[in-house]
């Protein structure tokens, strides 16, 4: 095959318990209101007993091999972009043997909301490098085990879900990833953290051991919402340079769900009508890793985005991590895409 990198399937998994804004004004002093002026946010779903990370990112796996008519034992590669693993030592892996792709290489990667859109291209980087034929890419989150559900400036924004994209080795005609940009900024890491505990037990005499622990998730909201409107219309202008694209030429803006307002800004400083803005934040909140993947399976799925559209995508969030994709879809069974513009 050649250099090319085709997106062939999209799939999500969702939990089936929805908590709406008026439920959560019950626990915490907010209200519907509040919470969809600030943010655009309805709803968000919660993962329940018996449901995990493993479990809902082992569902999209699963669905996205049967989409693109994979068999698992042809599958090379797997790549968990997640901030809430199962197991700290990897949760990929995990998915691999569930769904029986023994040929895998499976890991995480961590990058919080900027996760999936990183792990896609470094997918893209193997697969270009002629070392992987396919790879499954998933962003998967269960933020819910993190939050504090008595701090109402962060537990109204935050929800779980997993979606997974199915990308193979093609002709250049059919490459669906046409440029990228990644920056991050460690800087700036304490406006969005989820820190380790710094609690410590003894060990010997004079000696004492850190306990292992996580604290709930800070989020300094001014500030990330600041960072956001500045950096990614920044990197997306970046994207469109590099590329010789117009905002004109794109069918579709898909951005990180994090704020209604981040992404309605993003959307005026490129004069791109706001129904071309791709959105689910209502529904689903912020689902980290997952919110690219969901929002494009769904608009895959009710025939918004159809093969050859051309989508200008960028993820931002902890880290602090930002970044933009701009990408083709193909579709199911590889339908050919048009040639990268300019």
């Amino acid at each position: 095959m050649g250099a090319g990198i085709a997106l062939v399937g999209s799939v999500s998994a969702l939990q089936p318990v929805s908590v709406c804004n008026e439920q959560l004004s019950s626990r915490v002093d907010t209200n519907d209101a509040w919470i969809r002026s600030r943010t655009g946010i309805a709803a968000r779903r919660i993962a329940g007993p018996g449901e995990t990370l493993t479990s809902l990112a082992t569902a999209a796996a699963q669905a996205a091999l049967e989409q693109a008519g994979w068999d698992a034992e042809d599958l090379d590669l797997i790549l968990l972009a997640t901030s809430s693993p199962d197991d700290l030592f990897g949760t990929a892996p995990r998915v691999q043997g569930a769904i029986g792709a023994r040929q895998a290489a499976a890991f995480d990667l961590t990058a919080a909301c900027s996760g999936f859109l990183f792990a896609l291209i470094t997918a893209g980087q193997y697969i270009r490098g002629g070392t992987v034929g396919r790879a499954l890419v998933i962003g998967a989150d269960q933020l819910s085990r993190w939050i504090d559900w008595d701090d109402r400036s962060t537990c109204v924004l935050f929800g779980d879900g997993a979606a997974a994209v199915a990308v193979e080795a093609c002709e250049e005609p059919r490459n669906g990833l046409l440029g990228f940009k990644m920056h991050s900024d460690g800087r700036r890491a304490d406006c969005l953290s989820l820190r380790q505990r710094d609690d410590h037990v003894p060990l010997l005499e004079g000696h004492s051991s850190q306990k292992g622990g996580f604290e709930t998730i800070h989020m300094n909201g001014q500030e990330v919402y600041k960072f956001a409107v500045r950096e990614v219309p920044a990197v997306l202008q970046e994207l469109l340079n590099s590329t010789g694209t117009t905002a004109e030429q794109l069918d579709w803006l898909l951005l990180h769900q994090a704020n209604q307002r981040i992404l309605d800004a993003v959307a005026d400083r490129f004069a791109i009508p706001h129904e071309r803005v791709l959105s689910n934040l209502a529904r689903y909140g912020n689902t980290s890793a997952a919110t690219i993947p969901l929002m494009l399976d769904e608009a895959v799925r009710d025939g918004r985005v159809r093969p050859g559209d051309l989508i200008a995508s960028s993820g931002f969030g902890a880290g602090l991590s930002w970044g933009a994709a701009l990408l083709r879809w193909g579709g199911p069974g590889g339908a050919r895409a048009p040639a990268a513009p300019g």
